[in-house]
């Protein structure tokens, strides 16, 4: 049986290229790097396409809202006791 298993994460300090790029965007957006971003480090292009796909889902068209689709997502998150 395996016990815990951790992800290796880059820090804000020891990022480069497009994970840096990525990472001074998070800053902009939110002033700093979240846990849910930094878990996506070792693969910085999956990353890319996370955020691309939030905001997809969160801005793009669509029926709901954006405070629809925010109330969606909190409740999601509540019932699966995550805090993002």
């Amino acid at each position: 049986m395996l016990g815990p298993m951790w992800i290796k994460t880059t820090s804000v300090d020891e990022a480069k290229g497009l994970l840096r790029r990525l990472y001074d965007e998070a800053i902009a957006r939110a002033g700093k790097v979240y846990a849910i971003v930094r878990v996506m480090s070792p693969n910085p292009r999956v990353l890319r396409s996370s955020i691309a796909l939030y905001r997809d889902l969160m801005m793009g068209t669509s029926p709901l809202s954006r405070a629809q689709r925010e109330l969606l997502a909190t409740t999601v998150s509540r019932l699966n006791a995550c805090h993002y």
